[in-house]
C-alpha cells in the first residue's frame, strides 16, 4: 500500500464515548499536544440497515476538513488495508479519562 493511498483507523475519546473514524491523513498538529486528522472516509451504505452511530459521526464531521484531537485522548492509530464502519461506542463505568483534574471543589 503506497503512502498516498494509506488508510488509518483512529480511535479517540470524546465526551465519555469512544470514536472510531477512518481517515487518509494523520499528522502531528501544529498546536503542541494535538494530533491532526483529515480526509475522512465514510462507508457508503448499500444495505437497508443503517447504523445510527455511523450516521451521527457522519453528520458531526460533515463540514470538517481537518480536526485536532488532544494527544491524551487518542487511544490508538492503525494503518489498515480495508475500511470498516465508523462508530461511536459508550465507555464502560470502569474507564476514566487521563489525566483527570487534580483538585476538588470546595463546598
Amino acid at each position: 500500500m503506497s503512502e498516498a493511498n494509506a488508510l488509518y483507523r483512529v480511535q479517540f475519546i470524546c465526551h465519555s464515548e469512544r470514536y472510531e473514524v477512518y481517515v487518509r491523513e494523520v499528522n502531528q498538529g501544529q498546536l503542541f499536544g494535538f494530533i491532526e486528522i483529515a480526509n475522512f472516509v465514510w462507508d457508503n451504505h448499500t444495505a437497508l440497515i443503517v447504523d445510527p452511530s455511523h450516521e451521527k459521526l457522519k453528520s458531526e464531521f460533515a463540514d470538517v476538513n481537518r480536526t485536532l484531537i488532544p494527544m491524551h485522548q487518542v487511544l490508538r492509530i492503525d494503518q489498515v488495508r480495508k475500511q470498516g464502519a465508523a462508530r461511536i461506542t459508550e465507555l464502560g463505568s470502569n474507564v476514566a479519562s487521563f489525566p483527570g483534574p487534580i483538585y476538588t471543589k470546595k463546598p
